[in-house]
Parts: structure tokens; C-alpha cells; sequence
């Protein structure tokens, strides 16, 4: 078997030209160079598999190039360049710091500085992943690091900027790379496929690029992986399952189930695609992906926006075509929820489930049952407790209004329902015996509501007298003597009266937050509506709040207090503590 070299060590650029999603980078170094402006210390930092790395030793490569291009790029020929190509120059000098952390690694790599290069100008000295050196090791590095001898050039190389130490940042020139582009990494793809002799598709090319995630490095070893499942013809079905990927036509096929509201096919497609794998929360990224992407593709404008092959732009500007943009921006806000609770839902499946019909409704909701009778119009009514009893009452004359339709439509057994007429004598028959076994308890029932909707009626709607509002407010604390606690409230509460568009507010004032909270859960409602019916008046509201600290009269806590204030209201007693010489403590 021949020696095989992955795609990535392979096709690893070796001049600036070949570099890949840097470009502004490279042409600051290309620049320094040209100006001879070197710094002695460099940082580049960023993503995994972006360059770092690559770059740093196409840097180096180019300083010490003995005849290097106009554009300062590495001539290949000079015996910087082979010696640097075939792996035995002494001028670049490459330390992992994930090994090599400690102190005396870095007093080995200080000692090694002071020895001037054999060929070239630089020794350059590349420490990849730097931010793992120790606290210790980064403090020994600092001098060396801020005054090294004329021919030393070092560059750092990391993923984690964040972990370098303030002093070390300081003193380095920071290049911050990026994530490489999509379009960069297809391109890319494209001219190795065709130099390997290798069949693939756009859409295979972009599954691939997506799933390296702006890492060039991680795309070249997926496509690797491709080869070796596919061979020398990539079909896109392949690319999909050898990756588990999922595939596009999932997200079209849910949206088409979404705008015919069949929410049946939605949830047998997401069952499908759990049965095959696939994780649920990404199946929800996905379709937010894909809601996204019909948004942008809505507006033409936007194409830029879109990393997709020019087949999949097609398939996305039908689609977009049939849905409104409301539809798409309510169902983009239901994937992005539910992807949000999706960790803290108790059954995650139903919780995905349930979205997907939230989704299948939004274009046609599903009707709540039967449709119900029409109901006569009832006016407003500006109150709580008015409200609540017009309510009661409209229950009530609704239950005995379905007693009577159940009597009057009933069926009894072992009669055909068929025959003309015989429903309307069966409802009469039923009717009368209805009513003949009607119990006494049903009837003091019914008469109780009917008592219970007159006085309800009784009420007016007048604008009521402040006069009259307090003298009812007066009678009210008397009515719950059985609870003293209560009565005693209600008797000592600050009690204020204002309009508010046409409506009287009556707000007492008791001592603390926890009474409020109590009283407006439990007796407000009761409370407002007894008061109401003493007045005669619906325009009448009734609100609780609580005293203002300031005004609070301060109680005695201490013995002594309690004394002085004993003394104070009689002077009897204040006149004994002086005749006697008391103390008061």
C-alpha cells in the first residue's frame, strides 16, 4: 500500500496566496514585512482549525526566504524553504504548551533563544495552544517574552484568548482570525474533489461545510470520512447518512403538513425521524433554520444571507412563495420557544409533539367543540361582583334551560325515533313525568336561584353618595363579629372615597402587606359586593391598600417605653413615680 496522507496535511497551505478565510491578516503580515516592521511577539488566537497555526509558519517561512516574491511570498527554492519543507529547518522551532507547561519548559525554551539562527535572518518560535502554560510558566516567559535577543520572533497560538494572563497580552501584536465562511470552505472543497478524482454535488459539498462549522481542518477530515463510505462517487443520500445528517426535505414536507393543518403527517414525520436516530432537539433546530431561511428568502434582498446551493434557493423561494410572512415569523417564534423549554419540559417528545401541532393550527384553528347556542348580549356591568353575579344568575337560567331542552328531547327506551311525530310526543310524555317526579329539594333549588336573580336584578346603576357609601361601610364591620380579627380591621381601616370615570371607589387602609394580600384574595369580592347591594348601586368599587410607614403610630416595645407611655396618658401615675422615686426600666 502506498503512504496515504489525509486531505488536511496534504492540501495544508504553504504561502499566503493558499491561505483560506484570512485574508486581511495575511495582508498585514505580507505588509510588516515588506516595510520591515516586525514586531518581536505575536498572538493569534481564534477558532479550531482556521489557520492559526498555518499561518504562523508561512510567516516564518517568508522571513527567512532569500529571495522571496514582490508580493512576499516564499520563493520554494532558496535553502530556507526546502530545509523548512522538508521538515529539518533550525530557524522555526515549534512548542506545544499543552505538554510542555511548566517552568523549566520554559527555561529550557529561554536558553534555546539565545542561539542565533545558521541560515536566515529569524529563529521564530511557534507556541501553539499557549493559554495552557501555567501561571508560574507565564510569569518566567514575561522577560524574555518583552526584550528577546534581535533574531527572535515568537508567535502564540490559541482557541482560548480569554485565559492568557493581561501581562502576556500586552506584550504581543493580537490577530484575531475567523471562522472561515461556507462559500470559502465549498470552494475550497471543490479544487481537492477534482484533484483526487472525486464525484460530488453542491449539497453534499454545503452538508459537509455546514457540519465543520467555520473549521477548515474539520471539513477536510469530514470529507475524508465521505470518501472512505462513498468511494469516488458521492451521492448526497450517502453524505447524509454516513454524517447523520437531517435532511432538508424533512423541514419542506412539515411546513407543506403545516399550511394544510395536518397536524396527523407532522407528528408521523417527526416520529420517523426519531425512529432513525436523529436527536429531537436538533430536529427543532433544524425547522428553525428553516423558518429562518424562508423569512430571508421572502425578502429578496436578502439573498446574501442565504448559504445554500443554488437548487436548495430554488426549493426555498417556492415554498416562501405560499406562506405569509405573519405565518413565519409565528412559527419561527414557536420553534425558538420551544427549543427554550425544551430542557426543562418533563416529557420533551410531547413538548415537540405539542408545537408541531401549535404550528399545523396557525393557519386554520381547530374549532374548541360544537357550536354553541347564541346567547342573548348582557350589558357591562362595572364591577367584579356584579359581574360575577350576573354570571351566576345566566348559569343558572342556562342549567334549568338544559334540564328542560333534556326533557323535552329525551329518548325512552324501546321506542322508535324514527316515525313522524314521535318526538314531540315522547317530549310531552317525558315531560310530564318529569315534572311529576320532580324532588322537593330541586324545586326550593330552582326557587332559591330565581330569589337569588331578582335581587341580583335589584341593583341600579347610579352614581351612589359619598354619604350614603360610609354610613353602609359602617353597618359592614358589625356582620363579621364570628371573626373578630376581621371586624376589628374593618372597624379601624382609614377609609377614603374617589370618582373614576363615572364610578365611586371606596379604598380602606389596613396596617400591613399581609393583611391586603389576605383580604384581596379572600373577602374583597364579598366585601364589594355587600357593600353594593346596602348602597343600591353598581358604580361602586371597593379597593385595599395599606398605611404608609410614616404615618403608622409607634407602639412601645420595651418595658421602659411601655411605662413612658403609661405615663403619659395618665398623670396620676406620673406623679407616684415621682412621690415614690420609681424607676422606670
Amino acid at each position: 500500500m502506498s503512504e496515504y496522507i489525509v486531505s488536511a496535511r496534504k492540501y495544508r497551505p504553504d504561502s499566503f496566496e493558499t491561505l483560506i478565510g484570512q485574508d486581511n491578516i495575511a495582508q498585514t503580515l505580507k505588509n510588516s514585512i515588506i516595510r520591515g516592521k516586525l514586531a518581536h511577539a505575536y498572538l493569534f488566537c481564534g477558532p479550531r482549525g482556521v489557520g492559526k497555526t498555518t499561518t504562523a509558519r508561512i510567516f516564518a517561512k517568508a522571513i527567512n526566504c532569500a529571495n522571496p516574491s514582490p508580493e512576499m511570498e516564499p520563493c520554494g527554492e532558496c535553502e530556507s524553504c526546502i530545509s523548512f519543507q522538508e521538515g529539518r529547518s533550525y530557524c522555526i522551532h515549534e512548542l506545544d504548551a499543552a505538554s510542555n507547561n511548566g517552568v523549566e519548559d520554559i527555561k529550557n525554551l529561554m536558553d534555546q533563544v539565545q542561539i542565533p539562527p545558521q541560515v536566515g535572518k529569524y529563529s521564530v518560535y511557534i507556541i501553539d495552544e499557549v493559554h495552557m502554560l501555567s501561571t508560574a510558566a507565564f510569569n518566567a516567559f514575561l522577560k524574555t517574552l518583552e526584550e528577546p535577543p534581535a533574531h527572535a520572533i515568537f508567535i502564540l497560538a490559541t482557541t482560548e484568548k480569554h485565559k492568557i494572563l493581561p501581562t502576556i497580552l500586552s506584550r504581543c501584536q493580537t490577530y484575531d482570525f475567523n471562522r472561515i465562511s461556507i462559500p470559502d470552505i465549498v470552494s475550497n472543497l471543490k479544487m481537492i474533489a477534482g484533484k483526487e478524482g472525486v464525484k460530488i454535488d453542491d449539497e453534499s459539498l454545503h452538508v459537509i461545510a455546514q457540519k465543520a462549522d467555520g473549521a477548515m481542518r474539520d471539513a477536510l477530515t469530514i470529507f475524508d470520512q465521505t470518501v472512505a463510505f462513498c468511494g469516488t462517487d458521492v451521492k448526497y443520500e450517502d453524505v447524509i447518512r454516513n454524517l447523520n445528517v437531517l435532511d432538508y426535505d424533512y423541514s419542506f414536507e412539515l411546513v407543506d403538513y403545516f399550511l394544510a393543518g395536518d397536524y396527523g403527517k407532522a407528528l408521523l414525520t417527526f416520529d420517523d425521524v426519531l425512529s432513525k436516530g436523529f436527536n429531537a432537539l436538533h430536529f427543532c433546530s433544524a425547522l428553525s433554520s428553516h423558518f429562518r431561511n424562508l423569512l430571508v428568502t421572502k425578502d429578496g434582498g436578502l439573498d446574501s444571507l442565504l448559504e445554500l446551493p443554488d437548487s436548495l434557493k430554488k426549493r426555498y423561494a417556492e415554498q416562501a412563495g405560499r406562506c405569509s410572512v405573519k405565518f413565519l415569523y409565528d412559527a419561527l417564534s414557536t420553534t425558538t420557544s420551544c427549543e427554550a423549554g425544551y430542557k426543562m419540559a418533563v416529557n420533551p417528545r410531547l413538548h415537540i409533539e405539542f408545537a408541531l401541532m401549535k404550528l399545523s393550527f396557525l393557519m386554520n384553528a381547530p374549532q374548541a367543540g360544537p357550536a354553541a347556542a347564541p346567547q342573548t348580549q348582557r350589558p357591562t356591568v362595572p364591577s367584579r361582583m356584579a359581574s360575577g353575579a350576573a354570571a351566576s344568575v345566566t348559569g343558572a337560567a342556562a342549567s334549568m334551560t338544559g334540564a328542560a331542552a333534556e326533557m323535552n328531547t329525551g329518548t325512552v327506551s324501546g321506542e322508535p325515533g324514527t316515525e313522524p311525530g314521535a318526538g314531540e310526543t315522547r317530549g310531552r310524555k317525558r315531560a310530564s313525568r318529569s315534572s311529576s317526579s320532580l324532588s322537593l329539594s330541586s324545586i326550593m333549588n330552582q326557587d332559591s336561584k330565581a330569589k337569588a336573580a331578582e335581587k341580583a336584578t335589584e341593583i341600579s346603576d347610579s352614581m351612589p353618595d359619598d354619604d350614603a357609601i360610609l354610613k353602609a361601610w359602617s353597618t359592614i364591620p358589625d356582620e363579621y363579629a364570628a371573626s373578630p380579627r376581621l371586624s376589628n380591621t374593618l372597624k379601624n381601616a382609614e377609609v377614603s372615597i374617589e370618582d373614576n370615570d363615572g364610578t365611586k371607589i371606596l379604598t380602606f387602609k389596613v396596617s400591613n402587606e399581609s393583611q391586603q394580600k389576605w383580604i384581596r384574595e379572600n373577602r374583597l369580592l364579598a366585601l364589594e359586593g355587600n357593600l353594593q347591594k346596602k348602597v343600591g348601586t353598581a358604580r361602586l368599587r371597593l379597593e385595599v391598600g395599606v398605611v404608609p410607614m410614616e404615618e403608622k403610630e409607634r407602639q412601645p416595645y420595651t418595658d421602659q417605653e411601655k411605662a413612658t407611655a403609661l405615663m403619659g396618658k395618665n398623670g396620676e401615675i406620673q406623679n407616684l413615680v415621682k412621690d415614690f422615686g420609681l424607676e422606670t426600666r
